[in-house]
């Protein structure tokens, strides 16, 4: 079994429009945009990181913004809930936030028993906000948030899945606990883990396969402290007969990717060297970064990029 897993890490998911994401983000949720880079695949597009002050992993909502893609279409073998963390007492704030903001399907429901708020994001992704008792993880408190209500990070994920048996498998073996079950959705839970520690399976047998684009999560993203750490896991990810990628140089942390039985992209990053590594802390996501490959093309990368404000 694997023990160097502490909870997520990031989760990345696709949008339709680079400054529609950015507002949302930064000015409804009030995270902090951690870095405006590019997807290092195609430095055409943005790659745009929101998270708490200093993009602590477990805080950490990241976007590919294609311009104009088509939205994706929910299904099973997908991310199909991302679960932040609020404090207990802060869900009324939020209904009327996001409800003045013009976010969609705002509703009050429950989750295992903790309060929350489900809504929409801009592409129709899904979000819910969850009650966190006794979450210590300091929040950042943008666009006139107080911190008695601000995002503390994630709380975990869901997914929705034809089966569950192998993912719940895969999840034991990376250290998560069986908790509980609600109708046809089982929780696992990482003892010790860093606050964005959950994952619920939802078991949905008939549901078509998900078609990816606007509003689908790309890959979820579990944590690991170092570089040392992330290639014992890939060694026992490899013995156990998963498929990994070598180890990618991500600028703010080094990756490795593998699917899931359910057909989630996993992938597992290290806590180091962090989004500071090549801006102050004070000024986090203000420039465009760029990875040295593409430094020299900087003024036509520049050039065919949205500006994120008006």
């Amino acid at each position: 079994m694997i023990k160097d897993i502490k909870g997520l890490h990031h989760i990345t998911s696709m949008a339709s429009d680079a400054r529609q994401n950015n507002t949302f983000f930064t000015e409804t949720l009030g995270l902090r945009r951690v870095k405006k880079t590019v997807n290092f695949d195609d430095p055409n597009v943005y790659h745009l990181y929101y998270g708490d002050e200093a993009g602590t992993p477990g805080t950490v909502m990241t976007y590919f913004p294609f311009p104009g893609v088509m939205r994706g279409r929910s299904g099973v073998g997908e991310v199909s809930e991302t679960q932040f963390a609020v404090p207990k007492g802060s869900l009324s704030f939020w209904q009327d936030r996001l409800t003045s903001k013009g976010a969609d399907n705002v509703a009050a429901d429950t989750v295992f028993g903790a309060n929350c708020v489900r809504f929409n994001g801009p592409d129709g992704e899904g979000f819910v906000l969850i009650e966190a008792v006794d979450d210590a993880r300091k929040a950042w408190t943008g666009a006139g948030i107080a911190d008695s209500v601000a995002i503390r990070g994630f709380s975990g994920a869901k997914f929705r899945l034809h089966e569950t048996a192998a993912t719940a498998e895969l999840l034991g073996f990376m250290g998560y606990q069986r908790a509980e079950t609600e109708g046809n959705v089982t929780r696992f839970a990482m003892p010790g883990g860093n606050g964005a520690d959950t994952i619920d399976l939802e078991a949905l047998p008939q549901m078509p396969y998900a078609r990816q684009g606007a509003g689908s999560v790309h890959h979820i993203a579990f944590a690991v402290e170092n570089r040392e750490k992330q290639l014992e896991v890939r060694k026992v990810l490899m013995d156990t007969g998963y498929q990994v990628t070598p180890v990618i140089d991500r600028d703010y942390f080094w990756a490795i990717y593998f699917r899931t039985p359910g057909g989630v992209l996993f992938e597992i990053a290290t806590n180091e060297p962090g989004f500071d590594r090549d801006e102050d802390t004070a000024h986090l996501g203000e420039v465009l970064k760029l990875p040295a490959r593409y430094e020299p093309y900087r003024d036509q990368i520049e050039a065919g990029l949205t500006p994120l404000a008006a």
